[in-house]
């Protein structure tokens, strides 16, 4: 029996990283987290620093390398990172942390990241074409269609919470105003009950959570209409992508409860009819581990695709170089 090939898959986010180091059959050999400042004056060291001891770790069994899923999108052409979350403008992380841990490194978005862990080993696994809707810090969305995840010409498909809905809107971090995120992201909500008096003005999501649980009307109508917000847009999407499933996760489906029925209603309504009762929606509850194991599959899926980027050969090379390993499937 070979040794089985591994990578490890970290999602970035906004003070914090999640990591696993795992098999392809999505067996998790190491988890672990830590806190993260993406504000650092060189966070590529920061990153390496937070992920060497676990490269350190690994026995001789092949490491193929390290996967990214961030909050923004990859550019094809470049591979630089744009994450307005973080704070993060034409970021050569690659590249850059590809000498620094001297492993080949795969970064994408990770929304993106999230649907593959669901093609692979989740939700979305019935499924060869299906949506990826995130709700949270920010809105994000992934299309698979027919087993293939689209990422777009340059790379930023699936940035929904940047979708225009009002150009007069509040401002958004991306530099422009209205967008969906200022109106359905965790922060949007949570300054709409302020505004409502829903909650007070020291309240985080967590509170807003409790308002609605406790039978709050200004903070259940809250959740509603930005639900049926999320819901109109869906609809927008399945109509154009024709869908068999959407897949609803993120932080936000802690507030499911409230979201549901607008979402769900707004769908239905705005969906081509005849796509309604054709179209599955399915709530997977919160958990980075998932968005970490999705961008180790970045890596681990890399020897089989047809990508010819240097840092996929290198993952081959990596491969090639443990004649007696094996990737399971």
């Amino acid at each position: 029996m070979g040794r089985a090939a591994h990578a490890i898959g970290v999602k970035v986010a906004a003070g914090r990283l999640t990591g696993v180091r795992a098999d392809l059959d999505g067996t998790h050999l190491q988890t672990f987290s830590a806190p993260f400042d993406e504000t650092a004056v060189n966070p590529f060291g920061a990153l390496s620093e937070l992920l060497a001891p676990h490269v350190a770790a690994v026995d001789d069994a092949p490491l193929l390398g390290v996967g990214l899923g961030v909050p923004g999108f990859v550019d094809s052409r470049t591979g630089l990172v744009e994450a307005p979350l973080l704070g993060w403008r034409h970021m050569p992380l690659r590249d850059y942390l590809s000498q620094l841990l001297d492993l080949p490194v795969l970064v994408d978005n990770d929304v993106n990241t999230l649907a593959a862990y669901e093609h692979l080993y989740g939700l979305g696994r019935p499924y060869d074409d299906f949506l990826t809707i995130t709700l949270g810090q920010g809105v994000g969305a992934a299309v698979v269609s027919g087993g293939d995840l689209r990422r777009g010409g340059h790379g930023a498909a699936g940035e929904l919470g940047h979708l225009p809905i009002d150009p007069e809107g509040p401002a958004c971090h991306c530099g422009r105003r209205g967008c969906l995120e200022t109106y359905a992201s965790d922060s949007a909500l949570v300054r709409q009950a302020r505004a409502a008096g829903a909650v007070g003005p020291d309240a985080g999501p967590a509170d807003l959570r409790a308002a609605a649980d406790s039978g709050h009307p200004g903070a259940q109508e809250v959740y509603r209409a930005a639900g049926a917000r999320l819901g109109t847009v869906a609809a927008g999407l399945a109509t154009v992508l024709d869908p068999q499933a959407i897949l609803v996760s993120g932080e936000g489906t802690l507030a499911w409860t409230h979201l549901a029925d607008g979402f769900l209603t707004a769908l239905r309504a705005g969906m081509f009819p005849p796509l309604v009762d054709a179209v599955n929606v399915h709530v997977d509850p919160w958990d980075d581990t998932k968005w970490a194991l999705g961008a180790a599959a970045l890596v681990l899926r890399a020897p089989f695709t047809m990508n010819a980027e240097p840092h996929t050969d290198a993952i081959r090379a990596r491969l090639a170089a443990f004649p007696g390993a094996e990737v399971t499937q």
